[in-house]
């Protein structure tokens, strides 16, 4: 490899925001060293072979849980895209083998770093996920980085992903960045209806980010850091990640276009709006989103009906056999097809109802009598009619419990007993140097009254909090959380009763009949 030049080291680029991110890279390797970690198999060898005998990129053919592999793209590294782990549907009946594979692939990453004696000059490139602030559906549908991070009932994936972010932001590495990227729109995402489907409320929303856009992303930061651009303004901060205003959808939206792309009939002729689930999914409109596309400039910025007709244009033609039928056959058969989907074993909704499975209710609805309030029919189901300019959004976004008027350089250990009386709990230290919000200070939890390390950037700037009660490691036991944290509570009160008091223990929800899920499944 050429001395001279930066070395970049990727790590996941068989996924889909790899490939786009490698195939983005590929034309500034004249500027740079190119390393990847990929997964000995078949298939990614197959899939390497396209680029390795064609362009001067060193393959490491490794594993992220096998330490020696992540030190051998870390050495002589100055960057590393961390974008590689366990993601859906792989991930979806695996929380263990997933919250082993993606915390440990970042402490492996972290530990190479720091044994290398490179915590201040290599450049980590995290991505994160917009998972890990949970649900978030009217009236919280804008947020912020900063937000409370909520972790939705059953969601192990978040988990993995708010283990790992805290992790790199606390240990020492001085440039991170934690891209937290919403749900990626790319081809195969038409084709990808499971159980899963069907736990996103139809009233959800999400700011999507196309898979071209997820790739500039990646590009523009070796760019636009090559150049000298990216500073303060960027390293050591958290993004979110989407293509902005045109792609703000609800769920609705989403399903619409995706039916409409395909040629396929209405989609409530498919559908019926009391499959869906009510709330404990993840996503919300990023009322901070354009902070990312002003420094990078990575948007495509093309009209989301033009989108999806592209979009419709790249799936294989079966897909889109149903515009070619007449729909009085087509949706019948499609409906009953979904319906299957909807009932599928342990994971689908109307599988829930059926069998009464009191856990999932409660996650997804709050009760059965609240299920049987669903209307069955579209006419009589409210369909929310959102404004999605960033305006509007001010007027539904949470408060962090501190002033944000003020210059981070100006924020003061004032500022922290502040912000830590909002959480319900206190700030124990007595002093910090005024601005600095990377030494950690002591905190106490309000509802388990532990006390805790943590930085002033992870509480206040990542919207974290108690690390034994709030992260949900052990168990959920948000009901009660909420009721000491109205930091907290300002993203649970709007879907949730007071007098809910539910506490889901991690080894019993995915354990069943005393076996692992991730044996089971």
């Amino acid at each position: 490899m050429d001395q001279k030049k930066k070395t970049v080291f990727m790590t996941g680029v068989t996924g889909t925001m790899g490939t786009s991110a490698l195939e983005n890279i590929i034309p500034h390797l004249d500027k740079i060293n190119l390393k990847l970690l990929v997964r000995d198999s078949s298939k990614n060898r197959s899939f390497i072979s396209k680029y390795d005998k064609k362009y001067n990129i060193e393959i490491i053919w490794g594993d992220l849980l096998d330490y020696e592999s992540v030190l051998s793209g870390v050495k002589n590294s100055d960057y590393i895209f961390h974008i590689g782990g366990m993601v859906s549907p792989y991930c979806d009946t695996k929380p263990y083998l997933t919250l082993k594979t993606n915390v440990t692939a970042v402490e492996n990453i972290t530990k190479a770093i720091i044994n290398e004696n490179k915590e201040n000059d290599i450049k980590l490139i995290y991505i994160g996920s917009v998972a890990q602030t949970g649900d978030r559906c009217y009236p919280r549908h804008w947020g912020r980085t900063g937000d409370p991070i909520k972790i939705s009932i059953y969601d192990h994936y978040a988990l993995s992903k708010v283990l790992a972010e805290s992790h790199i932001v606390e240990s020492g590495i001085k440039n991170w960045v934690s891209l937290r990227l919403s749900g990626i729109i790319f081809p195969n995402i038409l084709k990808s209806a499971t159980a899963i489907t069907f736990h996103v409320p139809i009233n959800g929303v999400l700011e999507w980010c196309t898979v071209e856009d997820s790739g500039r992303l990646i590009s523009q930061i070796i760019v636009e850091d090559l150049k000298g651009n990216l500073n303060d303004n960027f390293w050591g901060r958290f993004f979110n990640v989407g293509s902005g205003k045109n792609y703000r959808l609800s769920n609705y939206e989403f399903e619409s276009l995706t039916f409409k792309c395909l040629g396929m009939p209405d989609l409530e002729r498919v559908f019926e709006p009391n499959w869906f689930a009510l709330r404990n999914f993840h996503g919300h409109f990023y009322y901070d989103g354009d902070k990312l596309e002003e420094i990078l400039h990575f948007r495509e910025n093309l009209p989301i009906e033009d989108y999806f007709k592209r979009l419709g244009s790249q799936v294989s033609y079966y897909l889109k056999l149903g515009g070619y039928i007449p729909s009085f056959l087509v949706a019948p058969a499609t409906k009953m097809y979904m319906k299957r989907i909807a009932y599928t074993k342990d994971l689908g909704t109307l599988d829930w109802i059926y069998y009464n499975n009191k856990e999932r209710i409660s996650a997804y609805f709050g009760n059965i009598d609240e299920y049987n309030k669903i209307p069955s029919t579209w006419d009589k189901f409210e369909l929310l009619k959102l404004d999605k300019e960033n305006e509007a959004g001010k007027n539904f976004l949470c408060d962090h419990g501190y002033d944000e008027s003020k210059n981070e350089c100006d924020l003061d250990i004032n500022d922290m007993k502040k912000a830590a009386l909002f959480r319900g709990g206190e700030c124990l230290s007595d002093n910090m140097n005024k601005g600095d919000l990377v030494t950690k200070l002591l905190w106490k939890c309000g509802y388990c009254k532990k006390n805790f390390e943590a930085s002033p950037k992870l509480i206040l700037k990542g919207g974290y909090w108690c690390p034994f009660c709030y992260i949900p490691v052990k168990q959920w036991d948000y009901d009660n959380i909420a009721k000491t944290n109205p930091f907290f509570n300002q993203v649970w009160e709007f879907n949730h009763k007071k007098d809910e008091c539910n506490v889901y223990k991690f080894d019993e929800v995915f354990c069943k009949d005393g076996v692992k899920w991730d044996d089971l499944y």
